[in-house]
């Protein structure tokens, strides 16, 4: 017999947990948060940056092959896991907590994106005629997991039990589009390790690392990080930075991503000596030290990190209406916010405003920091546990 609970018994469910990508760090920083009140429990094929004294991952082994293949297997294989601990480990789940489409029976599902948007963004890619034939396969491969993946998203966003959040405000009226009208949802936009990210540390560290990146003193340098650039406006700001032939400025473009699209547009713009692509690092805060300004267009985006990072370490930031990231800035007060992120003239106005006028980077910059600061992990964490006692809450009250 199973001895006694002391606490409820939460599981995790997640593909992967790390702290170096977006949705699986708030997986991570949430679930750290929840010990002291929960018995965690992950189930995971991989987990990295959470503190393993404090909770039980269960580990469920990778299925080699194509990524559709390993996702139908780690869709049956949590449930199967979870299923053997209920029934020969006396391990029942209080509450299942998963971010996406991972399960079919979560209590709490955060969404960090909605696929069927995205898909709808991206369906001129998908167009066999548009792509090589060498590449069918791959793309084939594509479209069947995108096609599974709103498939279920179908299902488990119209589900009535499950308590859905989102992390910007933005995300609702894509779930409406698709799935029908929800009541208004609950919204936790990501917090900040403010000890990382502030204006101080950065300050400290530019000198140095603007010497390790060769920005010349007299540089303004703009910075983009984050992958799948062009999602992220790049071809605006090259065009964009066009624009600025005659300021000393310059980007630079921190990432995991293909830098060949871009060849041709820079060299065709004469921006070679003024486009420099940097890798991923883990201590991406250093790359904000280095920086003037943050630029970010992106063209579609819940909610990105970069931005609100670059806020927090005291950086003037411009991004645009299509980033979830704008719901917490005021146009013109903490940061700058472009309409069309597909507007380079415009983009161009606000970069320049920036290069010339030091009284509105200071302003920006110091309310941008302000804004940041009241975005914190542990107040994400309170309200997880104030949204998790109330599912436990109306659970109790369902039970005969």
């Amino acid at each position: 017999m199973a001895p006694p609970k002391s606490k409820p018994i939460l599981a995790v469910v997640s593909p992967f947990i790390d702290k170096r990508h977006g949705t699986e760090r708030r997986v991570a920083e949430w679930t750290s948060r929840l010990t002291d009140d929960y018995d965690v429990h992950v189930y995971s094929q991989r987990v990295e940056d959470l503190d393993l004294s404090k909770l039980t991952w269960h580990r469920i082994p990778k299925f080699p092959g194509p990524h559709l293949g390993n996702f139908l297997w780690w869709l049956a294989a949590n449930h199967v896991w979870r299923w053997w601990d209920r029934a020969f480990r006396g391990i029942g789940h209080d509450l299942v907590f998963t971010a996406g489409t991972n399960c079919f029976d979560a209590d709490a599902i955060s969404i960090h994106i909605v696929f069927a948007e995205f898909v709808r963004q991206v369906r001129p890619e998908l167009l066999f005629s548009r792509n090589p034939v060498r590449s069918w396969p791959r793309l084939l491969h594509r479209r069947v997991y995108y096609r599974l993946i709103i498939a279920l998203e179908r299902h488990l966003y119209t589900r009535p039990r499950a308590q859905l959040i989102l992390i910007a405000r933005k995300t609702q009226a894509d779930l409406d589009r698709f799935y029908g009208p929800h009541d208004p949802l609950p919204v936790l936009y990501m917090g900040l390790d403010h000890a990382v990210f502030n204006p101080e540390r950065r300050v400290a560290r530019r000198e140095a690392a603007r010497k390790e990146f060769a920005i010349p003193g007299d540089q303004f340098a703009f910075l983009l990080v984050g992958n799948d650039w062009r999602k992220k406006g790049l071809f605006t700001i090259l065009e964009a930075l066009h624009l600025l032939a005659d300021l000393p400025v310059a980007l630079y473009v921190a990432g995991s991503d293909e830098t060949r699209p871009y060849d041709a547009p820079i060299e065709r713009l004469k921006l070679s000596d003024r486009v420099r692509f940097l890798p991923s690092r883990g201590d991406v805060a250093y790359y904000y030290s280095a920086a003037d300004a943050y630029v970010g267009p992106s063209l579609e985006d819940t909610f990105a990190q970069p931005p609100m990072e670059a806020m927090a370490c005291g950086l003037p930031v411009i991004t645009t209406s299509t980033n979830g990231t704008a719901e917490i800035i005021t146009d013109g007060v903490d940061g700058l916010i472009l309409a069309d992120p597909n507007d380079a003239q415009t983009l161009a106005a606000q970069m320049r405003a920036l290069c010339e006028n030091p009284a509105l980077r200071t302003r920006l910059a110091e309310r941008a920091a302000q804004t940041a600061a009241r975005f914190t992990w542990d107040e994400n964490g309170e309200r997880f546990r104030e949204m998790f006692s109330a599912i436990l809450r109306d659970k109790s009250k369902a039970k005969p």
